[in-house]
């Protein structure tokens, strides 16, 4: 199921260990304004710890959503915003405060479908899943104590966003979000990477043991450029054109079906 286009922000947990956070994170949603659940799994079950810490805000509980992987809970946004307390780490996306955050989202992000991720309760989010995201908040902390139970984020970050929507209408929109199209759901990018990953695979390219560390490099350039769905239909189509020309070369590989054959021309 499509996010609507003017949906308020979704707020995805990633693989919460206690079901307690889960509760917590749910009353802090709603304090703000939030209503959109969605965990990706191993999540924590919600049973009665969750649903007491749920005050106010059971129907937020009950109403959310599981996946079996992060790539598929955000996969009908068209931006993703991930959370990270590990400030040292080498990210090559934008990072900013929550209050930075605010004028990264046009309309708080109800003009584009958003989904505001954050890790699980040990470690965080991974690269990989980093990797996913158009740009990543953090919060500042005393250095004694760096890193915020799962709620708190939740609701810091909530918090902005619900607090510039009263205080204005939020029409502020980076440059590149002027254009008329948006950017493609993230899971349309994500078929694109699985299309080039075949045609990599085909070649030998995917053979090097850096492969991963490379995928994972190109789908950040990806997520940094952040293309629409007609570019990406344009790069699919070149990734289509290469694999049948691939295949008619003296010891091509097999014929057969290829990813991007339903992939009308732009």
């Amino acid at each position: 199921m499509d996010t609507p286009a003017h949906a308020p922000p979704t707020v995805v947990l990633v693989r919460p260990r206690e079901e307690g956070n889960v509760g917590a994170a749910c009353r802090a949603m709603a304090n703000m304004g939030l209503s959109e659940l969605r965990l990706v799994e191993p999540a924590a079950v919600a049973r009665e710890v969750a649903r007491a810490f749920a005050v106010g805000a059971r129907e937020v509980l009950d109403g959310a959503r599981r996946f079996g992987s992060l790539a598929e809970a955000v996969a009908p946004f068209r931006r993703v915003v991930g959370t990270t307390s590990a400030r040292d780490r080498a990210l090559p996306v934008p990072v900013v405060t929550p209050r930075e955050l605010i004028g990264r989202l046009p309309a708080g992000g109800t003009d584009l479908p958003t989904a505001l991720v954050f890790g699980p309760e040990v470690g965080g989010l991974t690269n990989d899943e980093l990797a996913l995201c158009h740009l990543v908040v953090t919060v500042p902390c005393a250095p004694a104590q760096p890193t915020l139970n799962l709620a708190q984020a939740v609701l810091i970050v909530a918090y902005e966003l619900f607090l510039a929507r009263g205080a204005e209408p939020l029409t502020r929109i980076e440059a590149a979000d002027s254009r008329v199209e948006p950017p493609a759901p993230a899971g349309a990018v994500d078929a694109l990477f699985e299309h080039l990953r075949g045609v990599l695979e085909e070649v030998g390219f995917a053979r090097d043991t850096t492969f991963h560390g490379v995928a994972r490099d190109l789908r950040q350039l990806t997520g940094r450029a952040r293309p629409t769905e007609r570019e990406v239909t344009i790069l699919r189509g070149v990734l289509r054109r290469v694999r049948n020309a691939l295949r008619r070369a003296p010891g091509g590989g097999p014929a057969g079906a290829d990813p991007g054959d339903n992939i009308p021309p732009p």
